[in-house]
């Protein structure tokens, strides 16, 4: 039975009673008495990510999802993608990687969870190429017919560096021999790697590196020239020598990549579980509102943090942001995104990961196309 948001709350206040909750919800012994308990009949949900500073609000209390009592649960993005994709799937709401996500609806029918537009982890991915300074490369064009080493194939990162590289510097996933490293000296910080950051597609040259070997073994060791990597592999963070990244001003190349092309780069969404959504209507509403709401207090936070944080020229880097990618420079909503979107739905399916080419839509919860923030 569906209930809106004003019925369920006014229900429980005139009942004193607990709803059924719809099948599939996370049971325990203590969450059904205290629901039981409740007057005011909130929905208890759990909310899985990473403690972003833009979502810790809602992560300790000070924004409330409305009509839900909310336990917000720490996770890995790799864990998370596994518990969803491939795991029991107690999760309500939980953080997930936009392009494995993208993968399981267009290659697996995966059809459990749907995105609401509201995307916890965006960066810039110029940063995240690095090469060994001896092999003469100077440029990105430098990297066809080079051999490139990756810890994984088909994440949301490396869509987005092979996608920025065709696009802007016009080369192509096939102009590259690939080499997928059998291990990542960051893999305890992503958790576990579910099958759709493994997607090797036909058409593109793809080996295993050799057991043992991390990317940045490979790249030490000669196996490579360079290297695609989601964060600092271990090799550059150490300081390296021969070690680098490819473009010497990666915050600039960044800024000017964003001005030609107005592109953001996702790479986590929101998903909340079907089941819940069909049976609580009002559920992603309220919840895209309060992610917001939460970057809204840390957006009012950054203008101050000029004074009380640790960076030096935090407040000259705050105002530089919001003149060039404007105040609300990390938008929720599916309109300030589609670009974005659109790009990303093209890359998978362009570069042989996804079946089929989707919509925007096919993958977010219909309820949620239009919602834009206040």
């Amino acid at each position: 039975m569906n209930y809106s948001r004003r019925n369920f709350l006014k229900a429980g206040t005139l009942a004193g009673t607990a709803l059924a909750a719809p099948a599939g919800l996370a049971e325990s012994a203590s969450s059904s008495a205290a629901a039981a308990q409740s007057t005011s009949q909130e929905l208890d949900i759990t909310i899985a990510g990473y403690q972003f500073d833009h979502v810790r609000a809602l992560i300790d209390g000070r924004v409330q999802v409305e009509g839900c009592n909310v336990q917000y649960q720490p996770g890995k993005i790799g864990d998370l993608n596994t518990h969803v994709f491939a795991g029991p799937q107690t999760l309500e709401v939980t953080e997930i990687g936009l392009i494995p996500f993208i993968l399981a609806y267009a290659n697996d029918g995966f059809r459990d969870y749907s995105l609401i537009p509201v995307f916890p982890l965006r960066t810039f991915r110029h940063k995240s190429i690095f090469i060994h300074t001896g092999r003469g490369i100077t440029s990105p064009e430098d990297l066809k017919g080079r051999k490139v080493g990756t810890p994984g194939y088909s994440s949301t990162s490396l869509t987005w560096i092979r996608g920025m590289m065709s696009d802007e510097y016009g080369v192509k996933p096939e102009d590259i021999e690939w080499v997928v490293s059998a291990d990542d000296s960051s893999a305890k910080d992503a958790g576990a790697t579910s099958k759709q950051e493994n997607v090797l597609p036909d058409g593109v040259s793809i080996t295993l590196g050799p057991q043992g070997k991390d990317e940045s073994d490979l790249l030490l060791d000669g196996d490579v020239d360079a290297l695609f990597h989601a964060v600092e592999p271990r090799a550059f963070a150490e300081g390296h020598p021969s070690v680098k990244r490819l473009f010497d001003d990666p915050r600039e190349t960044e800024r000017t990549y964003f001005k030609k092309t107005g592109i953001f780069p996702i790479m986590h969404a929101v998903a909340i579980r079907n089941d819940v959504i069909d049976a609580y209507p009002w559920l992603a509403e309220a919840v895209f509102s309060a992610y917001s709401r939460a970057k809204q207090i840390e957006y009012k936070a950054m203008q101050n943090r000029w004074i009380f944080g640790t960076l030096p020229w935090f407040g000259q880097e705050f105002d530089e942001t919001r003149e060039v990618m404007g105040e609300n420079f990390w938008p929720y909503g599916i309109e300030p995104n589609r670009k974005t979107l659109n790009a990303l739905c093209q890359y998978s399916f362009d570069q042989g990961l996804a079946k089929e080419r989707l919509q925007v839509e096919d993958v977010f919860h219909a309820s949620t196309i239009g919602l834009l923030e206040s």
